[in-house]
């Protein structure tokens, strides 16, 4: 039951719940590219991974001085089934499609990117 409402709260949170929702659209992303599209700083979208990390929903990997995080690819079947869900009726929320088009903006405006 723990494990169940911890994997539920992290969604919980708006803030979690567009960084879901981006690195299910995306893939893989550091934490720069989140700043950027979320407009806060590294500490508060360091927070709110690292809270997804210990939920199970995110992977880290380090490349360099550089995190990078993406879906867990160990998800338990409740955050699997969740994720389908998010994908069938929250990727397509006005939220969700402005920070993947703000994302995109970025890529495309920068010349290096900005983590590397």
């Amino acid at each position: 039951m723990k494990h169940l409402a911890q994997t539920i709260k992290a969604l919980s949170d708006p803030i979690r719940l567009r960084i879901i929702l981006l690195l299910q659209a995306e893939g893989e992303l550091c934490v720069c590219d989140l700043m950027a599209v979320l407009k806060l700083p590294q500490s508060t979208v360091s927070r709110h991974l690292a809270y997804l990390k210990r939920s199970c929903w995110v992977d880290i990997r380090r490349e360099g001085v550089w995190m990078y995080y993406s879906l867990s690819r160990r998800s338990c079947t409740i955050c699997k089934e969740l994720l389908q869900t998010l994908k069938q009726h929250a990727s397509n929320l006005p939220e969700a499609l402005s920070d993947r088009a703000e994302l995109g903006t970025i890529r495309q405006t920068k010349d290096k990117p900005m983590c590397h």
